[in-house]
C-alpha cells in the first residue's frame, strides 16, 4: 500500500472473470503444534512460488489476516482456470501439500482448512474506497473516480443512478 488517494474511488472492474480466492486454516487444537505447523508453513511456500511466477495466474499481492485461531489469505487470480490448474499441477507446491494434509491430518480434527472461490464480474461487484491507498480489487484491476461508476452502491452494481445518495459524495 502506498500513498492515500484523496476522495472516493472505485475498482475498475472491466476485467470480467477475475477470481477472488479466500483460503485459510483454523487451528482447532493449538497444543498439537506438530499437526498444524506443517499446514501453516505450506502456504508461504506456495505464495512465494506464485509471486515469483506471475504466469501461474495470481494477480497482485495477497493479503493475510489473522484472527484468533484463523489465518485467512485473500488472493486475486486472473481466472478460475489458472487457479484450478495451479491447484492440480504436480510440479508446483500446492498438490504435494494437499496430498500431505490428506495423509496426515485430514480427519483428526487438529486443524481445519477452507477456501472460497468467487468469480467476479461487472454485474456482481461493487466497490468504493474513501481516502485510502489503492486497496483490494482496485490493486488488481485499477482504480477510477467513484463518480465514473456511480455515486451509490446500486449505481455501481446496476448502472442505474435513479437514487440520490443519502450522504453528499466527496
Amino acid at each position: 500500500m502506498g500513498q492515500v488517494a484523496q476522495g472516493r474511488y472505485s475498482a475498475d472492474t472491466g476485467a470480467d472473470g477475475t477470481v477472488l480466492f479466500l483460503i485459510g486454516m483454523r487451528i482447532n487444537r493449538w497444543w498439537q503444534v506438530w499437526r498444524w505447523l506443517p499446514v501453516a508453513v505450506a502456504m508461504p511456500r506456495m505464495l512465494i512460488e506464485l509471486l515469483r511466477n506471475p504466469s501461474l495466474g495470481l494477480v497482485g499481492k495477497p493479503r493475510t489476516l489473522v484472527s484468533g485461531r484463523v489465518v485467512l489469505v485473500w488472493q486475486y487470480w486472473e481466472s478460475f482456470e489458472k487457479l484450478a490448474a495451479y491447484s492440480r499441477a504436480s510440479d508446483r507446491a500446492h498438490l504435494p501439500a494437499w496430498r500431505s494434509f490428506n495423509r496426515k491430518v485430514r480427519d483428526n480434527g487438529s486443524v481445519g482448512i477452507f477456501h472460497e472461490t468467487i468469480v467476479l464480474s461487472d454485474d456482481s461487484v461493487e466497490t468504493v474506497y474513501g481516502n485510502m491507498p489503492t486497496f483490494g480489487l482496485a490493486c488488481v484491476t485499477g482504480a477510477v473516480p467513484a463518480a465514473r461508476r456511480g455515486q451509490t452502491a446500486k449505481a455501481r452494481l446496476t448502472g442505474s443512478d435513479d437514487v440520490q445518495p443519502p450522504v453528499e459524495p466527496y
